[in-house]
C-alpha cells in the first residue's frame, strides 16, 4: 500500500510572523531583510510579491519596485518559536514528521487519512485549524512521495490544497515548466532548455527513453529523476532531529567593496543573524569563519577557534571583523559570509566551560522560556525580552 505523504508549507512565513506581531501590518506591502544597498530580501508578503518583490532580491531593487513597502530586519529567535508552534500542532495529527526548515515539514499522514471519509475536508480543517490558532497560513501536498508532495504544495499558493496522485503527474505535473521541479538549480534549466527541453513533460520523456544526452547533463542524478518524474521515490519520514554542525549566513554586496567602513557594517549584521539562530537552536560555537568572495569569483576564508564557546552577538563579530582586518583588508570584495563552528549543546557541554559562560546561557534560556510561556497563555506574543526591544529601537512588539 502507497504511503500518503503530506508536505506543509507555511506561506510568507517571515512576513507572517510580523504580521501576526504587529496587526497594523497586515494587508500591507512588508519586506523582510535589511535596508541600505548592501541588503538582501529574505521573504516579501503576498501584497509586495504583486509589485515584482521576492527572496534573494537586493532590497533597493525591491524597494524600486514597491516603494511603499516596510523593510523590517529579521528575527530569527522570534521566528523559531512560531515554528515550534507549527510543529507542535503538526504532532497532533502524526507523530511521524520530518522538518525540512523553519517553515516546512514532511508528515506521514497514511494513518490518519486511511479510514478518514472525507481526506479534503480533513486537510482543510487542519489548515483552518493551524490559521486560528497561531495565524500561520500554510499550503498542503498531498502524495505517495516526497518529491510529489512538495511539488503539490507549490502549485497553490497561499492557502492551497493540491492531491497529487500518480494518475494525476500527467496532467498536474507535466505541462509545468522546467523550472519549476524541485531539486534543478538555476543553472541547470538553462541548460536543458537549450536541449529542447521546456517542460518536466519533455524532461520525462526524453528520460524514460534514456537520453544520452540528458544522462550526461544529470549525471547520477539522472536516475534519481527518472524515478521521480514517474510517481517513484523517496517516501521514507527522517525523524531524526537536525543536528547542524554550523550555521552560516553569507550575502552578495550590491556592489565590489574594499574599506573596513563599507564591510564591517555587513559583518556585523551577519554576525547577528548567526547568534541569533545558534541561540534558537540552543547552540554554542567554538570556531569564527569569514569567508570572502573577491571580484574574480575566488573564494576566501579565515578561522579562528577558541576556549570558551559562545553565541553572543558581539563576540562573533569581534572575532570576524579581526579576521577581515588581518586578512582581507583593502581585497575588493563582492561577497562576506560569516559562519559559526564547533556547535555544542552547552546542556551536554563535556568540557569544562566557564562557569560564568555556563550560567548566562542558562539565564537566557530561562528567560525566554518564561517568556513564551506567558505569550503562550495570553495567546498572543506581547513579551520580548528588553534586550531584544532595544535591537528593534521600540518597534514591533515593544509594548
Amino acid at each position: 500500500m502507497a504511503k500518503i505523504i503530506m508536505h506543509i508549507d507555511l506561506n510568507a512565513f517571515f512576513a507572517t510572523c510580523e504580521q501576526i506581531r504587529d496587526p497594523r501590518l497586515i494587508g500591507q506591502p512588508i519586506i523582510i531583510g535589511h535596508p541600505g544597498r548592501s541588503g538582501i530580501v529574505s521573504t516579501a508578503s503576498y501584497e509586495a510579491r504583486k509589485f515584482g518583490c521576492h527572496s534573494g532580491q537586493p532590497t533597493f531593487q525591491a524597494l524600486k519596485l514597491c516603494p511603499q513597502a516596510l523593510v523590517i530586519p529579521p528575527d530569527f529567535d522570534y521566528y523559531q518559536v512560531m515554528s515550534n508552534s507549527f510543529v507542535a500542532y503538526l504532532q497532533r495529527f502524526s507523530k511521524i514528521y520530518e522538518s525540512a526548515s523553519i517553515d516546512e515539514c514532511y508528515v506521514d499522514m497514511t494513518k490518519p487519512l486511511k479510514d478518514c471519509p472525507d481526506p479534503k475536508q480533513y486537510l482543510l480543517d487542519l489548515q483552518q485549524g493551524l490559521l486560528n490558532e497561531t495565524g500561520l497560513k500554510c499550503s498542503i501536498g498531498i502524495a505517495p512521495t516526497k518529491f510529489l508532495a512538495k511539488m503539490a504544495s507549490d502549485m497553490k499558493k497561499p492557502m492551497g490544497l493540491v492531491f497529487l496522485r500518480r494518475r494525476d503527474i500527467p496532467t498536474l505535473l507535466y505541462p509545468l515548466p522546467i523550472e519549476a521541479f524541485w531539486g534543478i538549480g538555476k543553472k541547470t534549466s538553462p541548460k536543458l532548455r537549450a536541449m529542447g527541453i521546456t517542460t518536466i513533460g519533455e524532461l520525462a520523456k526524453r528520460a524514460n527513453a534514456l537520453d544520452p544526452l540528458l544522462m550526461e547533463e544529470l549525471g547520477k542524478f539522472f536516475y534519481v529523476i527518472k524515478d521521480w518524474v514517474n510517481g517513484y521515490g523517496s517516501d521514507t519520514i527522517d525523524m531524526a532531529p537536525f543536528d547542524p554542525k554550523s550555521i552560516g549566513n553569507s550575502e552578495t554586496l550590491m556592489h565590489d567593496c574594499d574599506t573596513e567602513e563599507e564591510i564591517a557594517p555587513v559583518i556585523k549584521r551577519l554576525s547577528e543573524e548567526v547568534a541569533s539562530r545558534a541561540r534558537a537552536d540552543k547552540k554554542v560555537g567554538c570556531t569564527v569563519t569569514l569567508v570572502v568572495k573577491d571580484t574574480a569569483f575566488h573564494l576566501h576564508n579565515k578561522s579562528v577557534s577558541f576556549r570558551d564557546s559562545t553565541n553572543d552577538s558581539e563576540e562573533i563579530y569581534s572575532k570576524a571583523l579581526n579576521l577581515y582586518r588581518t586578512s582581507f583588508l583593502g581585497l575588493l570584495i563582492r561577497l562576506v559570509g560569516v559562519t559559526l563552528g564547533k556547535l555544542s549543546d552547552p546542556s551536554k557541554e563535556t568540557v569544562q566551560m566557564s562557569l560564568w559562560n555556563y550560567e548566562k546561557f542558562e539565564e537566557q534560556d530561562r528567560t525566554r522560556l518564561l517568556i513564551n510561556e506567558l505569550n503562550r497563555k495570553m495567546e498572543k506574543p506581547l513579551l520580548m525580552r528588553g534586550s531584544e526591544a532595544q535591537k528593534k529601537g521600540g518597534k514591533h512588539g515593544d509594548f
